[in-house]
């Protein structure tokens, strides 16, 4: 079940900062309105669980801030990240009555929460929701065939870069600009939940950051402040091109 060690928050849709991203992007005055009525806040402190796999889901939602996973664990107690969650991606399935997975909040995040059953009405009568909350489903496929390239088939220098060219891009987009020029962003995940998620050592994760800043693809300030002068250069090292690439 939803976690409730956490007190609401109060928001205006109007005040969102994924608002021109999330499910709801297409919503007219009307639409709105109703979904204020199933709508509310949760915010999740950094480790805490928002979700266990099998647990009953009675709200979908989105990620206004932060950053959580998505993990499964095996029968022997091993977990294994399987995905991460950024802001204004979508969580949970209409339709579906428990979780696949594990949600785990890697850093403070705020969530947007829908009350299922009526979200579930609303698709229904609201054509454009469907349609939206399908090119979503339809990007989080094309991104999760692309990372199995990544783990897959790509050396370690070009899953570091993979990574970086995927917050840079979701970061660009949230704040409504190009990829042209200087990207500033930080970075959400620590190096050891980086190396989980790509499958390496710390080590290598640390080695490799090393490397690229060595080389000027990207400059640190700290471990996680990151810009990135030439994201055609970042797209290079993480062997993807300039007008294709990673899909977020």
């Amino acid at each position: 079940m939803l976690n409730d060690t956490m007190a609401p928050i109060s928001q205006n849709c109007s005040d969102c900062p994924i608002r021109h991203r999330a499910v709801c992007a297409r919503c007219d005055a009307d639409e709105l309105s109703r979904l204020e009525e199933m709508k509310y806040y949760r915010s999740f402190e950094a480790g805490q669980t928002v979700i266990w796999s099998g647990d009953r889901m009675d709200f979908v939602g989105s990620i206004v801030s932060g950053i959580a996973t998505l993990t499964q664990a095996m029968e022997d107690g091993r977990t294994q990240m399987v995905g991460l969650l950024l802001p204004s991606d979508f969580v949970g399935r209409p339709g579906r009555v428990t979780s696949a997975y594990n949600v785990v909040a890697t850093t403070d995040v705020v969530m947007c929460c829908f009350r299922k059953k009526p979200f579930e009405s609303m698709i229904v009568r609201t054509p454009h929701i469907a349609q939206r909350l399908l090119e979503m489903t339809l990007d989080e496929l094309d991104a999760a065939r692309e990372w199995m390239l990544v783990l897959g088939r790509k050396t370690a220098r070009e899953k570091i870069a993979s990574l970086l060219s995927i917050v840079a891009r979701r970061d660009a987009a949230l704040q409504l600009r190009g990829t042209a020029g200087p990207l500033v962003f930080d970075l959400p995940l620590t190096r050891e939940a980086m190396a989980d998620y790509l499958g390496l050592t710390l080590e290598t994760v640390s080695r490799q950051m090393s490397a690229l800043k060595r080389d000027g693809v990207i400059e640190l300030q700290g471990k996680r402040h990151v810009t990135v002068p030439d994201f055609d250069l970042l797209l290079e090292e993480a062997g993807d091109d300039s007008d294709g690439g990673m899909l977020v």
